[in-house]
């Protein structure tokens, strides 16, 4: 294999935990649902903390494609 080849395969493979940060989001919006029903009352408080973990799944993500960039065009 030539070396271009094997560099979209690397970035292919550094791309796979993408997968994960969408199962995650979709998991973290599904609960804050759930638990904003369950307790309508504490609703600011468990959104804040809906917005942080958000955020900490993002920064995985982002931290994901910018690895697979930098072995890309690295």
């Amino acid at each position: 294999m030539d070396v271009q080849a094997m560099r979209l395969l690397a970035t292919a493979l550094a791309l796979l935990p993408m997968a994960g940060v969408g199962i995650g989001l979709g998991m973290i919006g599904s609960s804050l649902t759930q638990a904003i029903s369950r307790n309508p009352g504490a609703s600011d408080k468990i959104t804040q903390a809906g917005i942080l973990l958000t955020a900490f799944t993002e920064a995985i993500g982002l931290f994901t494609f910018g690895a697979a960039m930098a072995i890309l065009f690295g």
